[in-house]
């Protein structure tokens, strides 16, 4: 009986220690969040300078590197909105 007691109350720690970590990771997610925009940001910046200067130097595949480019930034968006959704962050 005293074994099943204390098997309940360090499962009940372990649930609080998880709590306790998710609303800390969640506080610092609005700072990951603006970090990964600005990354995109950048990202997609060279991304179009390097399509300007495919696509003026005559480059036949300018299209499958705007497509590359153009996906890199939206799988940044996304990524932000799956990580906001899967630690409760409003």
């Amino acid at each position: 009986m005293l074994v099943l007691q204390q098997l309940a109350v360090q499962a009940q720690s372990g649930k609080a220690g998880i709590d306790k970590a998710t609303s800390e990771i969640g506080g610092y997610f609005g700072a990951g969040e603006k970090l990964m925009y600005a990354v995109g940001a950048v990202i997609g910046l060279i991304g179009a300078v390097k399509v300007y200067q495919k696509w003026s130097g005559g480059d036949q595949d300018t299209s499958k590197v705007a497509a590359a480019w153009f996906g890199a930034c939206i799988f940044l968006v996304v990524v932000a909105a799956i990580l906001r959704s899967f630690f409760g962050v409003q």
